[in-house]
């Protein structure tokens, strides 16, 4: 593919990515609370989909890394509001393809070759990925505990903190499709920690 195609791919991701909080940020201002619709899991789902071959395709570790370790909890919240009516091929397709993306990257990086940046750079993006993927962690085992699936405060702040870390290494990388998406999305954890923290002054 050329690189436009490739780009455009990854745009087209944090599109969906996008509109998944656009979406939820607009929910929540209406109910003056944070809320979290079904519709916020699907877009996750899919735009997490393509964003792991825009990592493949990019060749970058910190991507794929990043996209693999929360695609199962996008899957449970979905199951936890009772949306997860798919056919078994479309879930064996989900399930499939992140241990997929793995295998292919590492089998076309043998030995120490997918270091094509330098170490430093990695281990930033990697790092970032991890905070940005420890927060729907926390999300999970939060909605596992209210039986429900919610976006508590904590998932916000990782958010934001997460989100400058990969904003970074997007710099240093020349990663425009990172940096859009990162720079939105910055604004949007913002407002969503302070409608959590005024909900609690509130109460």
């Amino acid at each position: 593919m050329n690189s436009w195609q490739v780009f455009s791919l990854g745009f087209i991701a944090q599109l969906l990515f996008t509109g998944r909080f656009l979406f939820q940020w607009i929910a929540s201002e209406k109910a003056k609370q944070v809320v979290t619709p079904s519709l916020f899991w699907k877009l996750s789902l899919f735009g997490s989909f393509l964003l792991l071959i825009y990592g493949m395709l990019r060749n970058d570790l910190a991507i794929i890394s990043g996209q693999v370790l929360i695609f199962g909890i996008y899957i449970r919240n979905l199951k936890l509001q009772g949306e997860w009516n798919v056919s078994r091929y479309f879930r064996l397709l989900i399930w499939i393809f992140p241990p997929f993306a793995f295998i292919i990257f590492f089998y076309t990086h043998p030995g120490s070759s997918f270091f094509d940046i330098s170490s430093w750079l990695l281990i930033l993006g990697l790092l970032g990925q991890v905070i940005f993927a420890l927060r729907f962690v926390i999300q999970w085992l939060y909605s596992e505990k209210v039986r429900t699936s919610v976006l508590p405060l904590p998932f916000w702040t990782l958010s934001l903190s997460g989100s400058a870390l990969i904003l970074l290494y997007a710099f240093f990388r020349q990663d425009p499709v990172l940096m859009v998406g990162h720079l939105f999305g910055s604004f949007i954890y913002i407002r969503n920690i302070s409608l959590i923290r005024s909900t609690y002054v509130a109460g």
